[in-house]
Order: structure tokens, then sequence, then C-alpha cells
């Protein structure tokens, strides 16, 4: 019989538990209902070697040597919010840690979500705590869940915190079907412009010039004419080198958006376009008020928080804005200076963080926000699902406009030629 030195989520000191082995230890800890967050042996001095063995990933069956996991994820975003969710529930109702994650694993469960939930359960009988289990198993656990378990097993507020934890996931969800859904029907309708224009330039025009070929020269024709004449012969004479091209001009903007450099500079651009520049701003501001809120509220400090939350805004030039930030508050500067100065940010965010930090009450005062700007990203959905499609469609009548006008024109040059002979 070994006795181990157990330290508990939510319990200040160190306590002690005789079992033979570490897994047994983990086990009894958490049928008492509590949950260790670290457990090693009392009667010697952790080495190197064991903090090593202690941190290797161990999936049931194969304890004592390391396996690889997290090759995919497991679950879909969606899929993710529900699962922590129910396990909120189930650790607010009482329930054990290991106990509630295998009742969740038996609920319809798909074979990859039962294998990552039972190397979970696993790895937390072991004596690790579930945020380096979720951390060592990645996707489809991000940072910012990873930071939100780990808050919790700190307050001892695990449920609580996962409850906060779905609802954030829950809401970024609703937020991307609403983009979603906002810009599929404009990028439907812009692929139909794109191919009936190419069809009409490339099928039609040609044959309904075909009958004024040798009637009148192509200086005779009006400029109109000779421009959709010429676009006609270079597409149909040269597509096998026109459509490669478009498609390494994609991959190369693509390739370049990748880079720090070139995103920073494409993502600042795009902050500037109408409708546009004002939704992508709007997503990125409640996605930040909302995180953050989250963050602060289970206990994380201010700088950890702003790190993580800079990964949700999806804009360089607004990330950049927030790594100042962060270098300011290092400094004991307050979040709403570099903020204002920036430019990126709504005054009545700067307003907000401002009071809150003057009042203490930064979490409370960004939940308030968070449900603003929602509510205005709403609206920003809406005028650019209302503005969009109508300025497509006033597009694309003036490139039929065109097309008509330079049929028209060529026939009206054709009937006067004939008539003076």
């Amino acid at each position: 019989m070994t006795t181990w030195s157990c330290t508990l989520a939510g319990e200040p000191g160190i306590s002690t538990i005789e079992a033979p082995t570490r897994a047994s230890a983990a086990r009894a800890l958490l049928a008492r209902g509590q949950t260790p967050v670290l457990i090693e042996p009392f009667d010697r001095p952790t080495t190197d070697r064991d903090t090593r063995a202690s941190d290797e990933p161990i999936s049931p069956g194969t304890a004592g040597r390391s396996v690889r996991v997290g090759s995919g994820a497991a679950m879909s975003r969606s899929e993710t919010a529900m699962f922590i969710r129910e396990l909120a529930t189930a650790l607010i109702a009482g329930l054990p840690l290991t106990q509630a994650m295998r009742t969740l694993g038996m609920q319809g469960r798909s074979a990859a979500q039962r294998q990552m939930i039972d190397w979970l359960v696993a790895q937390v009988e072991q004596g690790r705590n579930l945020s380096d289990a979720v951390s060592s198993w990645g996707r489809p656990f991000n940072e910012l869940i990873i930071n939100l378990i780990r808050a919790g097993e700190v307050s001892g507020k695990l449920g609580e915190v996962l409850l906060q934890a779905s609802d954030l996931l829950d809401r970024d969800l609703k937020l991307r079907r609403a983009i979603t859904g906002a810009t599929l029907y404009p990028l439907i309708l812009l692929v139909l412009i794109v191919g009936a224009v190419v069809a009409v330039v490339t099928i039609v025009i040609p044959r309904l010039l075909e009958p004024l070929k040798g009637q009148i020269s192509v200086s005779d024709l009006p400029w109109p004419t000779r421009v959709l004449s010429g676009s006609a012969e270079i597409f149909s004479g040269f597509w096998w080198i026109i459509l490669p091209g478009i498609a390494l001009a994609v991959a190369s903007l693509a390739r370049i958006y990748r880079s720090p450099v070139g995103r920073f500079w494409i993502d600042s651009r795009l902050l500037r376009v109408p409708a546009l520049g004002r939704l992508l701003r709007d997503v990125a501001v409640a996605r930040f008020t909302r995180t953050l809120a989250t963050l602060t509220a289970a206990g994380i400090p201010i700088l950890a928080s702003l790190k993580v939350t800079k990964r949700t805004l999806g804009n360089a030039a607004m990330e950049r804005v927030i790594d100042h930030v962060c270098e300011q508050v290092t400094a004991g500067r307050t979040l709403a200076e570099p903020m204002e100065k920036s430019g990126l940010f709504p005054p009545m965010l700067i307003q907000i963080i401002n009071l809150g930090e003057r009042s203490g009450r930064l979490d409370e005062m960004m939940h308030q926000a968070a449900r603003a700007f929602e509510d205005r990203t709403e609206v920003s959905l809406k005028l650019f699902t209302t503005a969009f499609p109508p300025i497509l469609i006033v597009f694309m009548a003036g490139i039929v406009g065109f097309i008509v006008a330079a049929v028209i024109l060529a026939l009206l040059q054709f009937q006067e030629s004939v008539s003076t002979m």
C-alpha cells in the first residue's frame, strides 16, 4: 500500500490517501466526489522522470506507453457545445467527473467520440486534470475551451464554468450560421452572374455577330461591339490559358493571405469596404466582448484572457491592436486607451471598458456590451443581405445593357451601310 499526495480542485492544501496505485487513488477520490488535480507519491520526492511519465498520454489498455491522440476532431462545433453543456449539467447535478463522462459516452455517441471520452476518462483516473487531458487530445478542444476548463478546476466550479463555455460556443455557432446564411445567397447570385456573362460572351455573341463578318470591317464597328467581339475572341481562343491563370491568381492570393504581412494588409483593407467592413468589424467586436466577458468571469487573468480572445477576432488588423493592448496592460496602463487610439473599435465599447475598469466590474459590463453588440451584428447582417444583392443586380443590368447596346449598335451600323450602297 502506497501513500499518495493529492492536490484537489477547489480545496486548499495537500491531502493524502493510501492506495496500491495512482489509478486506484484517483478512483477513490472521485468516489468521494473530489476532483484530483495532481497525484504524486508522498513518501519520495517527484523526479523529472516521474513528471515526464505522468505527462505521457495514457489510453485504456496502454498504460505506461505513449500513444498518438487527437488525430482528428471527433466532434463538430455543435456536438462539442452540446457535449460540454451535458457535462456541465451532470457535474452541477452532483455526479463525479468520470462517472458523468462515462454516462455521456453511452448516450448515442459515434465510435470516435466514445474512444475520445474513454481516453479522457482514463487520463483523469490516472491523476491528470481534465484541462491537461483535453489539451493533450487536441481538436475539437481549442485554447479557449482548455483555459475555461482550467479556470473551473482551479476555482472548484467546473460545472458552472463549463456551462458558461457551452453558452459561449452556442452563441459563436449561432453567429457563424447567421454569417453563412447572410452570405450564401449573394455568393450564389454572384456565381450565376459570372456564369451567365461568360456564356453570353463566348456562345451567344459570336453567333449574333457571325452574319456581320465580311459585311463591315472591324474598324467600322461601334466601339462597344469591338470590345465585346474582341473579348469573345480572346476568351474562346485562349480559355486554356485564362482559366489556369485565374486559378493560379486565386492560389497566390490565398498564399499571400496566409503570410502575416499579407493577411494584415488584406484584413486592414477589408475593414474599409462599405457595408462589408462594418459587418466584419461588428462580428469581431461581438466575439471579442462575449469571449473576454466569459474568460474574466471565470477568473482568468486579464492578460491571459486577452491573448486567448485575440484569436477569436478573425481579423489581423484588430489582432495587432490587442497585442498592443497587452503590452500597455503589462506596463500598467488601461485597456481602453490603446483600443481608442486604434480607431477600429466602436466608441461605445471603449466607454464600457473604461467604466468597467474604473468600477472593477469589467466582466459584468462586458456581458452587457456583448448582448448589445450581438444585436448590432444581426442588424449589420440584415443590412448586408439587403444591400448586396441589389448591387449585384445593378452590376448585372449594366453588363447586360452593354451587351445589348453592342449588338444593337452593330445592327444599326450594318443597316446604315447597306442603305448607303
